[in-house]
């Protein structure tokens, strides 16, 4: 059973900054942007990633929140439709202007049309598709590996392997040097490691979606490395004096725990979070 958001007090971000980009959004709400990354924020982590859904309560407090503020965008390595697909975002009352940017920024899914905007293949993600498995087998790191097919970028798995951990240590620098051949970049996620297109990541995304909206304050929420990139972009919104939230799903990922004004469990208490927003938004 679903927990109910707007039952739940709202918590307080542990830093100045937070408590101030909290206010900020609770203030001028209409000129404040909620941007999510899905996978661990708005899903549960799951063993196969196309098992992963939107946590039940998410897009309940999603659909309440989107019509007080500015705007909400969806912010994830997933291709903008799978995302769409598994968050179960489309046609849902309250989310008719949400926004997916999907592949780190290089797709974008409107609500308002419905229609997914991509850019051609880049010719390093079909060379690395037809070395990947091949290559995996020489350096004797299949075992408990797989690889998933993002269709603007793979990624391999280690979650499955005897010693996850292991394999990611011992897959990181062979798959680097393959991807940087083939005029790719690694990204490093929990017990994944994805080789896509370089030029675009979640802060140049957020960037350039906060600046098309004229966000002046933005709560964003992540839980692994890829969202680094948008806490930084965050980070230097509010060295130039523009208020910001940083909420982490999960502590799993110091990295991103120790940079967040807020640490929540995981899926369910993010949306527990956004629900108790929306209704303080709503009173």
């Amino acid at each position: 059973m679903g927990s109910h958001p707007h039952d739940l007090p709202m918590p307080v971000p542990a830093t100045a900054a937070g408590r101030e980009g909290l206010e900020a959004l609770l203030r001028t709400p209409r000129r404040s942007v909620v941007a999510l990354d899905f996978d661990g924020t708005l899903a549960d982590i799951v063993p196969d990633p196309d098992q992963a859904r939107a946590h039940p309560d998410a897009v309940p407090a999603l659909a309440a929140l989107a019509p007080e503020v500015a705007a909400v965008a969806v912010v994830t390595g997933r291709p903008a439709g799978v995302a769409v697909r598994y968050g179960g975002f489309a046609g849902v009352p309250g989310l008719e202007h949400l926004v997916v940017l999907g592949h780190y920024g290089a797709e974008r899914w409107d609500a308002v049309t419905g229609i997914v905007h991509a850019p051609a293949e880049h010719p390093g993600v079909a060379a690395v598709r037809a070395e990947l498995p091949g290559f995996l087998e020489s350096i004797g790191a299949w075992r408990g590996t797989w690889i998933e097919e993002k269709g603007q970028a793979l990624a391999v798995h280690t979650r499955r392997a005897a010693d996850p951990e292991a394999a990611f240590a011992a897959l990181r620098e062979p798959l680097a040097d393959l991807a940087a051949r083939h005029g790719l970049m690694v990204e490093p996620g929990r017990a994944v490691l994805e080789l896509r297109p370089p030029g675009m990541d979640k802060g140049v995304a957020l960037t350039e979606y906060l600046a098309e909206v004229g966000a002046e304050a933005v709560l964003y929420a992540g839980d692994d490395l890829g969202d680094l990139a948008a806490y930084a972009a965050v980070e230097k919104r509010r060295a130039d004096g523009l208020p910001g939230l940083l909420v982490a799903s999960g502590s799993e990922v110091p990295e991103l725990a120790s940079r967040a004004d807020l640490v929540l469990p995981g899926p369910g208490q993010v949306a527990a979070f956004l629900g108790a927003l929306a209704a303080t938004l709503r009173a």
